[in-house]
Parts: C-alpha cells; sequence; structure tokens
C-alpha cells in the first residue's frame, strides 16, 4: 500500500491527486449585504414582520431609485429627492411618504450609524381633507328651522331621542 493509501484509511484524509492543487488559506467570509443587515437590525429590536418587509421595500426602492447606488455614498439629498419623487410623480398619500421616510430614517441611524440633518426641502404629500361627520349645533338647528310639519316633529325626534329613521317612521305610521 502507498503512503497516501494508508494515511487516508487511518485518519480518514483523502490525498490529493497528482497535479492538483489546494489553496492555502480558505476566502475570507464575506461581510453581510446591506438589506440583510437591515433585517437584522430590525429583527433585533422586534419589529413586526410587515415593519420589516415595508422598510426593506422602501429601501430597495431608494437604492433602484438612485441607480443601484449604495445609501453609504448617498445622503439627505438623495432622501429629499426621493420623498419628493413619491410625492410629486407617484403622487402617494402622506401615509406612504412618512413610511419611506421612516423606513429611510432607519436605515441611516440604525444600520449605517449616519445622522442625517433635518429634511427640510422635502415636498410632503398632501393628507386628504375629510368632511365632517357630525353637523355642528349651529348646522343642526338651521337644518331644523328650515323643517315644517311631520318632518320637523320627526327631525326633532331624531336629533333629541337619538331614535334610528326607521324607528321613528314606525312611530309615525
Amino acid at each position: 500500500m502507498s503512503r497516501s493509501t494508508t494515511s487516508s484509511l487511518l485518519y480518514g484524509v483523502r490525498a490529493s491527486p497528482p497535479g492538483l492543487l489546494r489553496e492555502a488559506n480558505p476566502p475570507a467570509p464575506r461581510s453581510p449585504r446591506l438589506l440583510d443587515r437591515v433585517r437584522e437590525a430590525i429583527r433585533s429590536r422586534h419589529y413586526s414582520r410587515r415593519t420589516e418587509k415595508a422598510y426593506v421595500h422602501w429601501i430597495r426602492r431608494f437604492i433602484f431609485f438612485h441607480g443601484k447606488r449604495h445609501p453609504a455614498e448617498m445622503g439627505a439629498g438623495e432622501v429629499t429627492a426621493f420623498l419628493t419623487s413619491l410625492a410629486v410623480q407617484d403622487k402617494v398619500a402622506a401615509s406612504t411618504q412618512n413610511q419611506a421616510l421612516s423606513a429611510l430614517l432607519f436605515l441611516y441611524r440604525e444600520v449605517l450609524d449616519v445622522d442625517l440633518p433635518w429634511l427640510e426641502d422635502v415636498v410632503r404629500a398632501k393628507r386628504p381633507q375629510y368632511l365632517p361627520v357630525v353637523l355642528t349645533r349651529d348646522e343642526t338647528r338651521a337644518v331644523l328651522q328650515r323643517l315644517n310639519g311631520v318632518p320637523r316633529i320627526m327631525a326633532l325626534l331624531l336629533y333629541g331621542a337619538g331614535l334610528r329613521l326607521l324607528e321613528c317612521a314606525a312611530g309615525c305610521v
């Protein structure tokens, strides 16, 4: 038996065939990718999976918006451009823009350890104006004063007693 065969039988080591070169040192492990670091930071803070998914989405979209540049190479100007684009070109809701801002602030503060100066030049998405659900006292008084007869009595009962329309109508028949 040859020496290489003997050593492989005794020690479980396989001899390399002649002419095959082996690397002296294995390659060094690569540092985690940016989005993996983001996921790790989110999980270590016990954020929900949906928050993780949303933040990773906005960070990825930010990177693609700037031509796949690394966020460490960018700063407040690029963040401002991205958020303004969301409001102006994409016409997103204010809450959507705020979510994207939160994701980017998390990226820069918690993952990259960079403090962005306050983003004053961002064009903010407008919040929708909601119509009031309940009439004010003056509005109610104005409506009741314009009614006469049975409709006025029904409206006064609806308003004063808190009756539903069908309850009031059933009592008037």
